[in-house]
């Protein structure tokens, strides 16, 4: 250890080479959101506390057991945002962005959040996540199509083992009838009394729960998608006629209830069945009541929350082919002090040309700085010394091949970028 300093336990960290993954499948997923018409949002770290108790819902474990909560200088409760969607919705809210133009707000966002679990492979205390939210639309091709972007977004990055789990848990018209019903059920059965107070609360989360003894214990509870009304029924099989439509295979998945309580008719999970007990890299559904719930007026929505962690190790799990771009293309070799004025000129051209270039620094010798060359990565090495500078050509040298040639100092740029295109 070179410090007497660590990161905090449960906080997921990248360095190159895995950072440079993680950033390339978030850009990915960037060029994807921009595709679909998605602004993007830069949000606060932290937000009232009150926030994510009425948006998020009193009962979940979210809010109970793992929100990062602190008071600040003038007393006011704060907390890290152990979620998204609530603070999208509020800048949406707090900035009108619902009354300047079409509906639906098509947004999306990026970066990590916060709840104090217990660390293990695949479930952090600081995660990283991608957030995007279409608010103001009741359509179902809004729900597809934020199905679509996370299903394309997988695929663009070469998974193949990623399955859609979806549902519906109704409206406020059926849900009551069948909340109603499932607690009958759930009071029947053998239960500690932390899950009994929940069956009161919420009754749909103890449907969530993980436990092999409460699971066992479930195999008769009553499906919402067995009592959903005409209009939800209808909505959520235009769902999946809208993807079967997009080629957009699923699994119907009649006890999928996620773990937040905002949630309303379509609800969907994005699994990977090589990442065990964290085998859920995504998902997300509509939140219809959401906005009234924290002061604002009736907007329905949906979105989704993707984990990258979980999605880089879905990735390691299978050996998929998406690579990120390299850190270096071009890798510069001066040899002399007239060759490294020269040459960090010629580095920073390439660079404006748009190819990853870099060279060795503190005046090295040729076989340490064709060393750096290597364990750059690049595919070629531009090397350069006094007699090169006379004739007015630097020598190219391909690294996996051997070969080298001389090539005009005025025509490095293009000859270059010529050669990495093939």
């Amino acid at each position: 250890m070179s410090s007497s300093f660590q990161a905090p336990k449960g906080v997921s960290e990248y360095v190159p080479p895995r950072a440079d993954l993680f950033s390339a499948i978030r850009e990915a997923f960037a060029e994807q959101a921009r595709l679909a018409g998605y602004g993007y949002l830069e949000l606060a770290v932290f937000e009232d506390t009150n926030l994510f108790r009425r948006g998020v819902g009193e009962s979940t474990d979210v809010v109970s057991k793992e929100m990062y909560t602190f008071e600040d200088r003038g007393g006011r409760s704060l907390t890290l945002r152990p979620e998204f969607t609530a603070s999208v919705l509020r800048a949406v809210l707090e900035h009108n962005l619902h009354k300047q133009g079409a509906l639906p707000v098509k947004v999306w966002t990026t970066g990590p959040a916060f709840r104090a679990e217990r660390p293990q492979q695949g479930r952090y205390r600081q995660f990283y996540q991608l957030d995007l939210e279409a608010i103001g639309s009741e359509d179902p091709q809004v729900d597809a199509e934020t199905i679509a972007i996370a299903a394309e977004w997988y695929r663009s990055l070469g998974l193949t083992r990623v399955r859609l789990l979806l549902n519906s848990l109704g409206c406020k018209e059926c849900r009551p009838a069948y909340r109603a019903l499932l607690q009958d059920f759930l009071r029947g059965l053998d239960l500690d009394e932390a899950t009994r107070a929940r069956i009161e609360i919420n009754p749909l989360r103890v449907l969530d729960d993980k436990r092999p003894q409460v699971r066992a214990q479930l195999d008769g509870a009553p499906l919402m998608a067995d009592h959903l009304c005409p209009a939800c029924k209808a909505y959520h099989d235009r769902v999946r006629e809208l993807l079967a439509d997009l080629g957009i295979a699923w699994e119907d998945a009649p006890r999928l209830v996620r773990g937040l309580d905002y949630y309303t008719r379509t609800t969907y999970e994005f699994d990977h069945p090589l990442l065990g007990a964290q085998s859920g890299i995504g998902g997300g559904g509509r939140y219809d009541g959401l906005s009234e719930d924290i002061g604002g007026p009736p907007l329905p929505g949906i979105g989704f929350g993707l984990g990258l962690d979980r999605t880089v190790l879905a990735l390691e799990a299978e050996g998929a082919s998406f690579a990120a771009k390299p850190r270096c293309e071009v890798f510069g070799v001066p040899l002399g002090e007239a060759a490294e004025r020269r040459l960090f000129a010629l580095v920073a051209e390439l660079r404006r040309a748009g190819v990853a270039a870099d060279l060795a620094f503190g005046g090295k010798k040729l076989k340490g700085a064709m060393k750096d060359a290597d364990r750059s990565g690049a595919r070629y090495a531009l090397i350069l010394g006094e007699r090169d500078i006379a004739d007015g050509v630097a020598q190219v040298k391909d690294l996996a091949a051997g070969d080298q040639s001389a090539v005009p100092l005025t025509d490095i740029t293009s000859t270059l970028k010529e050669r990495l295109s093939r």
